[in-house]
């Protein structure tokens, strides 16, 4: 399973559970965010490692420039740019529960 569908499945499971969902948004206060966010994500059937989840934000970033010819006035809105963590946990914070 490569590090998108590993992510995917982390939002999926901490969408239904509120208890993963409020450990996962208290990687934010951490002196380690990243490392405890994996840490809690392997815990829960999900094995993510640091730089896996680096990497992955750096080559999907790269790639979405490299698709709208570096920006301009009809690139995307590149939220986060390169962090599939920030991306998980602002969707987790909407969560109503």
């Amino acid at each position: 399973m490569d590090t998108a569908e590993v992510l995917e499945k982390l939002r999926k499971l901490a969408l239904e559970d509120r208890e993963l969902r409020k450990e996962l948004l208290q990687t934010r206060t951490s002196k380690t965010p990243l490392s405890d966010f994996c840490k809690i994500a392997t815990k829960a059937g999900c094995p993510l490692y640091e730089m896996d989840v680096i990497a992955y934000g750096e080559e999907s970033y790269a790639a979405l420039r490299r698709s709208t010819n570096g920006g301009g006035e009809n690139s995307p809105a590149l939220a986060f740019e390169d962090d599939p963590y920030e991306l998980l946990l602002s969707e987790l914070e909407r969560v109503k529960d």
